[in-house]
Order: C-alpha cells, then structure tokens, then sequence
C-alpha cells in the first residue's frame, strides 16, 4: 500500500475526526479509503446506466418480462431472455 498526504483545512479535517469516531471507522484512511471505493462504483454505475441508455430497445419492459427476469435470477441465470 503507498501513502498519499492530502490537506485540508480544518472544518473539514473536524468533519473526517467526527466521522470515524461516530461511524467507527479505526482511521481517517479508512474513511477516505471507503470513499473512494464509493465514489469508483458510482461511477461504474453511472457508466452501465449511461450504456444502457444508449444501448437499442429490443422489447417491453412488461410484467412478463419481470416475471422472466425473476425466474431466471430464482435458477440461477440473471436474464430475461432464459
């Protein structure tokens, strides 16, 4: 693991103390840390939305589809096309 020294200034360095204190983080690396990994899968997400989005229509988003999407996920097989 390699260090990375950031600063802050003091209202916000109070925040980062009273958020591992009362969200029992052990560190205020362990905070930042969790941030980051929060900030990457929101972007990861946003980018699948954004895909899906732009990705063609290939049918209705109906109750059957639903129901496919359910049995699929019940055996195992995340698609609605199963």
């Amino acid at each position: 693991m390699t260090t990375m020294n950031i600063s802050l200034p003091e209202a916000l360095k109070d925040f980062v103390d009273q958020r591992v204190a009362v969200a029992g983080y052990g560190t205020s690396s362990e905070y930042i840390r969790e941030l980051i990994r929060r900030d990457k899968e929101r972007l990861q997400f946003r980018s699948l939305l954004l895909e899906g989005a732009e990705s063609p229509v290939t049918g209705d988003a109906d109750a059957k589809y639903f129901d496919a999407l359910r049995a699929g996920i019940q055996q195992g097989k995340p698609s609605a096309n199963a």
